[in-house]
């Protein structure tokens, strides 16, 4: 255990190291003179954006450090959690920053890149990317390591006992508060920005005055770029942060209070580390032809995201045979969370991306007008969830029953936790494969701006293009693995003040119905029928 502990540090490291790697990778590409000025306004804009945003979000936090620090002076909550909730902003709010920081220098870079092969463009656009993915898993990794040696430190807590490993669990829950507030304020207000922005370009551009998207007759296209990197890279990055950092929390609770000690702990850690990994091998199998179509462009995004679920997947059965071999059946939920990902991933391909029946039909309705389009486009829309839908439910569902959920609520709520953390355990190549959208689609714009030769155009379009599914399916995964985390954070709320409860010799249990998989399940849904009718 004292060894095995170490797994996260260490996948942290390498996860940061890497992401030194690309980001040194792109910044020695050639920017291309005629991008230049253009880049550097981009740049500019966005810096100008996170500036004010932060502003704003620092005068927040410093009102919750000094809420938090005088109710810990007299003993409401523990020494730590004034700290622990500014560290988990900071580190959420970092992770947005370093990416979008390496996003606005690609995207110059990447439609310079695209004079020469359509490789080189996807590379360019794919390292810059691939620079969020692993900053986001490595500083959530780094942010959880030092927290846990920090706790056991200072109380001088031994490997030992349950209700030591109960306590670590449950006070390192108190920073992804902090990386909540932080993705509260980067990605709502990240992304009111950037689709005020578009939709402004797009009233002023191609509405009012007839002219293409990213003409460099109009500024506001400067802002709708600005905005593709403070909502779709700072915002999301912050944002899954937030769920990443989450979901191993939550499951480390789960898997203590479920009587596995610190090998509860161990094990979301574990598969975390594991997938960080594999999530890095797989980023080098990205990359595609010259003539390559849509489909083929996405094949190779899928090659790497496939790559990496799949051994990740072999690799965590072993794990969990080295280190709980009498709960083997957990590894059933780590194969569903992992499956559940990549299938949202697929679904949100099939509604947004050129290259299937559901994109074509809504582009041939606007054979017949705006009004056709927007109703259509409503309706496609509304369709899209439902897969997803039944997807995490079945996750939910399978997840607790296989756990032992039946004859053993706690290892089965253990379930749906460890299934949060199979299916966030690739996130350091899944939000590189989100990320590389905003810089596809700035370098397009870049490339229209700039004037650049139609078949540099040509391929940084079917890039933009690829980017925009890209970008969806980075949400999609978002919103899947926020349900399981949300679902797991519950039910350790639920179990920790049923155990002050009994703690302090009270006769009665607190009850919290929602967190019965099977009645949330019926909430979600619920909530979705009306959108498939």
């Amino acid at each position: 255990m004292q060894l095995a502990i170490l797994i996260a540090p260490c996948a942290a490291a390498l996860a940061l190291a890497c992401a030194f790697f690309f980001s040194r990778k792109v910044l020695k590409m050639p920017e291309g003179e005629e991008v230049r000025g253009i880049a550097a306004v981009i740049r500019k804009g966005a810096n100008a954006f996170l500036k004010r945003q932060y502003l704003v979000v620092a005068i927040f936090f410093a009102a919750m450090f000094a809420v938090l620090g005088i109710l810990a002076l007299v003993g409401f909550v523990g020494p730590f959690m004034p700290f622990a909730f500014v560290t988990g902003g900071v580190f959420s709010g970092l992770s947005g920053f370093l990416g979008m920081k390496i996003a606005t220098a690609a995207n110059g870079r990447t439609a310079t890149a695209c004079k020469d092969s359509l490789n080189k463009g996807l590379r360019a656009a794919f390292s810059a990317g691939s620079v969020m993915g692993l900053v986001v898993v490595g500083l959530g990794l780094c942010d959880l390591s030092i927290w846990y040696f920090v706790l056991k430190g200072f109380y001088g807590i031994s490997e030992t006992a349950l209700t030591e490993a109960e306590f670590i669990a449950t006070n390192m829950i108190t920073f992804g508060m902090g990386a909540s507030s932080m993705a509260l304020f980067a990605r709502v207000g990240g992304g009111i920005f950037t689709k005020a922005a578009d939709v402004g370009a797009d009233l002023v551009g191609k509405v009012e005055e007839n002219i293409p998207e990213d003409d460099p007759r109009n500024p506001a296209v400067i802002a709708d770029n600005v905005g593709d990197n403070v909502g779709d890279v700072a915002g999301m990055g912050a944002d899954l942060y937030e769920s990443y950092v989450g979901s191993i929390l939550s499951a480390m609770a789960l898997g203590v209070a479920a009587g596995l000690d610190f090998r509860g702990a161990l094990l979301p850690l574990g598969i975390a580390a594991i997938g960080v990994f594999f999530s890095i091998v797989g980023t080098f199998f990205v990359r595609t032809k010259e003539s390559a179509d849509q489909k083929g462009l996405l094949r190779a995004l899928r090659t790497g995201t496939w790559f990496a679920a799949i051994a990740t997947a072999a690799a965590s059965v072993l794990f969990l045979w080295l280190v709980v071999p009498e709960h083997m059946r957990l590894v059933a939920p780590v194969l569903l969370g992992l499956a559940a990902g990549v299938l949202i991933g697929l679904c949100t391909e099939l509604f947004t991306s050129a290259s299937y029946r559901p994109t074509q039909k809504l582009a041939a309705s606007a054979e017949s007008g705006a009004g056709p389009v927007i109703i259509n486009g409503t309706a496609l829309g509304m369709l899209s969830t439902v897969a997803p839908v039944l997807l995490i439910a079945a996750a939910v569902l399978g997840s607790y029953f296989l756990a032992g959920g039946g004859s053993d609520p706690a290892m089965g709520m253990f379930g749906i936790g460890i299934a949060a953390v199979g299916m966030l355990s690739t996130l350091g190549i899944t939000l590189s494969t989100d990320a590389y959208g905003p810089v596809a689609d700035n370098a397009g714009g870049i490339a229209q701006m700039a004037g650049m030769d139609e078949e540099v155009r040509r391929r940084t379009d079917a890039l933009d293009s690829l980017g925009n599914t890209t970008a969806a399916t980075g949400k999609g995964f978002a919103i899947g693995s926020a349900m399981l985390t949300a679902l797991a954070l519950l039910s350790s709320f639920y179990v920790q003040v049923n155990n002050l409860v009994k703690e302090n010799g009270l006769d009665f249990t607190f009850s919290l119905e929602i967190t019965n998989p099977v009645v949330l399940i019926g909430v979600f849904i619920g909530a979705m029928l009306p959108f498939l009718f």
